[in-house]
């Protein structure tokens, strides 16, 4: 007999894991639990703060939303106006010494003329190729081929991509494009050419919110403190060591025994499967590939210089940084770094050289958080990976050679991407399946491995129509239509609105607590 026992338990505290958790709160029928290993919740969503009070996400996150229900969910853990700030994207790619704004292949009129006439070229033979094609791109190299054309491809796809991904374009499948990749317009690219004029904003990331306090972490341990303490083991005591689909018992490090009618799994379906100690699922499971991802942040003593000015997001193309993508962090919020009249001493200056004086002074202050990926085909230099990021700095004119460091942070993220790979949809047709066989809904970033449904408000309700499936049957649009959830307002769900809305009510798993 478990020591506990509940009808559906959820595994990680993540956006996935507490969808799910605030979903079976709302329905408030089955029985439940939520576990995770760490003592706050947020899982890869989570923020970190420095020594001297700095605060670094996890890596790149912003809110923006499909779903009217992870609004609903937000907004209610932070309900206040001044909880939140509101930015427009402003975000560029560094190329040649200048920055073209995103998406640089609706930009090319910012490049030099020799750079232009080769992506224009590529672009008209796309355009004529594309209209006598009969078969679609095997990969995601070929469809950049074939929408954007060799130059685009040479001078930005290829070489960005890979620093991203980790893995070249010809191993990656295009089914999770989607929103996420920019197709230009050769008409009006070539009219901005002529014109010299830039394309406008592009993408559904255009406007996006940002916690006022605690960074995207804060969002998700507010969420945590509506769910009821009863209902959650965080820590020691909520970290999974073994789970045994046959018997639906999980064991946790302190010795506890959780059984369970339903599993909803949000950890890395890698992991699971190896907890599971299910050899054949652990086989399939390696046909999964990620990268890593080490995060990187660097406090710098002065005013924010004008040549950052309100810029996000930032890309990097070219090999002269390691990293693919700055964030100008402090622009986020005023509280995501000490405030100026905080004293703290110099650590070095940007070159590397010993600072002025080891006194403690006021600021202000402004930070930089950084990412840059690893993987079996794109090693890193962990040892030097924060000197090669602060040289990138300098490289690419971010920031001087005498700024003053005033505080670093590096940490590095096994699980970084859950990688597109060709081999990725034959694995999680089988793997997915077989797991809900045994009763098992492994959902998330990692959990389900598809990175296109693998934002905040992805994540999230993918946890939500874990629980819908699992209550009612409801069909779980995330997971299986992306291109669909993300082409539309879905408005069906409100937290406002009680589960069983109209006629007759679904099913319900029996609650052993009623039983």
């Amino acid at each position: 007999m478990a020591d506990i026992k509940v009808d559906v338990l959820v595994i990680g505290a993540g956006p996935t894991g507490l969808g799910a958790a605030k979903r079976l709160n709302h329905i408030n029928g089955p029985s439940w639990l939520i576990l995770d290993a760490n003592e706050k919740a947020g899982g890869l969503a989570s923020t970190d703060v420095t020594p001297e009070g700095f605060l670094y996400d996890v890596g790149g996150h912003v809110i923006f939303s499909h779903y009217k229900y992870f609004d609903d969910c937000i907004d209610e853990a932070l309900p206040k106006p001044d909880d939140w700030y509101t930015h427009q994207r402003i975000s560029y790619v560094r190329y040649k010494g200048q920055w073209v704004p995103y998406p640089f292949q609706n930009n090319i009129s910012m490049l030099p003329k020799e750079d232009q006439v080769k992506c224009i070229d590529g672009l008209i033979d796309a355009a004529m190729a594309a209209r006598v094609a009969t078969d679609k791109p095997k990969n995601f190299d070929e469809w950049i081929l074939r929408t954007c054309g060799e130059g685009v491809a040479d001078v930005f796809m290829r070489p960005y991509n890979y620093k991203v991904w980790a893995v070249p374009t010809t191993k990656m499948q295009c089914q999770w494009l989607g929103e996420r990749v920019a197709a230009p317009d050769v008409k009006l690219v070539t009219r901005n050419v002529i014109l010299n004029k830039t394309a406008g904003n592009w993408g559904p990331n255009a406007t996006f919110r940002f916690p006022a306090r605690d960074g995207t972490g804060g969002i998700w341990i507010a969420v945590s403190d509506t769910l009821p303490e009863k209902n959650k083991r965080y820590g020691e005591k909520g970290e999974v060591t073994k789970v045994d689909a046959d018997k639906k018992v999980v064991t946790l490090k302190d010795g506890t025994t959780v059984g369970y009618d339903k599993l909803i799994n949000t950890m890395a379906v890698d992991h699971l499967v190896e907890k599971m100690g299910n050899q054949e699922l652990i086989t399939l499971s390696k046909g999964l590939y990620y990268s890593s991802t080490h995060v990187i942040g660097v406090g710098i003593r002065g005013e924010r210089p004008e040549r950052i000015g309100d810029k996000c997001w930032l890309y990097f193309p070219e090999d002269n940084c390691p990293f693919y993508r700055a964030t100008i962090f402090s622009n986020y919020s005023p509280y995501n770094q000490p405030q100026a009249d905080v004293k703290l001493p110099t650590l070095y200056k940007a070159d590397g050289s010993k600072a002025d004086s080891s006194e403690a002074k006021p600021g202000p202050y402004w930070s930089i958080m950084l990412e840059v990926s690893q993987s079996t085909m794109k090693p890193v230099d962990e040892e030097n990976i924060l000197r090669d990021c602060i040289q990138g700095l300098i490289n690419t004119e971010m920031i001087k050679p005498e700024d003053e460091i005033i505080s670093t942070y590096h940490r590095k993220f096994d699980h970084g991407y859950p990688t597109p790979s060709l081999e990725r949809e034959g694995v999680l047709k089988e793997l997915l399946p077989k797991l809900q066989a045994q009763g098992i809904w492994s959902r998330g970033r990692f959990g389900s491995w598809r990175y296109e449904v693998g934002n905040q408000d992805h994540s999230f309700m993918l946890g939500v129509e874990a629980v819908d499936n699992i209550v009612s049957g409801a069909v779980e649009l995330t997971l299986n239509y992306p291109d669909f959830v993300n082409s539309r307002a879905n408005t069906e769900r409100r937290l406002d609105q009680p589960f069983y809305s109209a006629g007759t009510p679904p099913k319900e798993l029996p609650s052993r607590e009623r039983a």
